[in-house]
């Protein structure tokens, strides 16, 4: 009865078009005032110690330095030199756009902000070379979810609060999978270039023209491994390590490649003010969820559930699989994420997965809703990018999206990809 109030509020209040936050808040409020003794008065209290962590503080952080490096020419720099050494390469400017990605996720941490920054570079250069323009915004699209599964990663902090792990040890884990991701949609995009006589760059980059465009951005590859360094080093926490990150954005973009204007500056603080605002909100309300779910005992009862359908752990992720997919369909990563994570980690741990192994298939098959209308948050900024309709880039996308799956269930049941670090 209990799960039957949750969802049926919180879906009925979905069709409606009400907020997420506020979705979970009422579904929360009709849980504890029908089903148990809890007074109304605990969701706010709930609400106000969920957030009293200072892991979150990394997600504004993280949005600010990544609109940094984005509008102070890091990810330009960084196209030029990959395209300098794969743009002579079958596909060679779709390898540029998968590699570009890769290293912007080492900085910003998000999937739409990863495409937003890559793609208005990449999407009309791909078309000016000949290739279909709809594969293009495809490409930027999928290669973009590479933003939320190589570290940083807000979905992974999100992870870490609501079951209680190390954000460093996601962070970690996460780069193999990030990079067989990279792997794939290179070579889906090798196939598509020889199918369809894509051109290549007119002449391989000459040793002297790989060695200035690596001066030229030296500073800008410096930037992950400062975050990323300071964090395995032991000298920062994730959340200090993206104000160090901040600073150093600032710093290059300001004072050395000159083209981070205040402008920027502004747009940057809303950016991060809107996006960790309504993000923040929905952890307060999920914490007060979670209490409510381990007093139903609701997540052992989807791992009762799930047994009693097949008591083959194979089989029992396969379903979890389907179900993520279906979900990240209409939700976006980090709602999901809060909502589920608590729910099925006691069942993925039952089939043998660890915390962290868990958090990082989770996060993946949830990244696969970034490409899948109708919310797809990725194909919506990179039809916009190229003015191509959404379904013409979604239809492009499958090859590139099936390669994204195959990939998390390589993660799913082979742990060395998220141990192997």
């Amino acid at each position: 009865m209990d799960l039957v109030i949750l969802f049926g509020v919180l879906f009925g209040f979905l069709i409606i078009g009400a907020p997420i936050g506020v979705c979970l808040g009422i579904g929360t409020l009709a849980v504890m005032m029908f089903t148990t003794d809890m007074a109304p008065v605990l969701l706010a209290q709930a609400c106000f110690t969920g957030l009293d962590t200072f892991t979150l503080l990394a997600i504004p952080f993280f949005c600010v330095a990544g609109d940094f490096m984005m509008f102070g020419g890091i990810s330009k720099r960084l196209l030029s030199l990959c395209n300098a050494l794969v743009g002579h390469l079958t596909g060679g400017l779709a390898h540029v756009t998968t590699i570009t990605c890769m290293f912007f996720a080492a900085i910003s941490g998000s999937g739409p902000a990863t495409v937003s920054a890559i793609g208005s570079f990449m999407i009309p250069e791909m078309t000016e070379k000949g290739y279909d323009t709809s594969f293009a915004a495809a490409l930027a699209a999928c290669a973009g979810a590479i933003g939320v599964i190589i570290p940083p990663s807000i979905p992974f902090i999100i992870y870490a609060v609501a079951v209680g792990c190390s954000v460093s040890d996601l962070f970690l884990a996460g780069v193999l999978p990030g990079l067989l991701i990279g792997v794939l949609l290179m070579a889906v995009s090798y196939w598509q270039a020889r199918k369809n006589g894509w051109k290549r760059n007119d002449g391989k980059a000459t040793g002297r023209q790989v060695w200035t465009e690596l001066k030229k951005s030296f500073l800008a590859l410096l930037s992950p491994a400062i975050i990323l360094g300071s964090i395995y080093a032991g000298v920062c926490s994730p959340t200090e390590a993206a104000v160090v990150g901040i600073v150093y954005a600032y710093v290059v973009g300001a004072f050395v490649y000159r083209e981070l204007k205040w402008k920027h500056i502004v747009q940057s603080m809303i950016d991060a003010v809107l996006i960790s605002g309504s993000t923040l909100f929905m952890v307060g309300i999920t914490t007060c969820l979670g209490r409510v779910l381990t007093l139903k005992a609701i997540p052992q009862r989807i791992c009762d559930g799930l047994g009693s359908i097949s008591s083959n752990s194979i089989v029992i992720m396969l379903l979890i699989t389907v179900m993520l997919l279906i979900v990240g369909c209409f939700m976006d990563n980090i709602s999901a994420t809060i909502i589920l994570a608590p729910m099925l980690l006691p069942t993925a741990q039952l089939c043998g997965l660890s915390t962290v192994q868990f958090g990082v298939v989770m996060t993946m098959l949830l990244a696969v809703g970034f490409i899948t209308p109708p919310y797809g948050i990725n194909l919506f900024v990179a039809s916009q990018l190229s003015k191509i309709p959404l379904l013409s880039t979604a239809k492009r996308a499958v090859p590139l999206m099936l390669a994204m799956l195959a990939a998390a269930l390589l993660v799913m049941f082979v742990p060395i990809f998220t141990l192997g670090l």
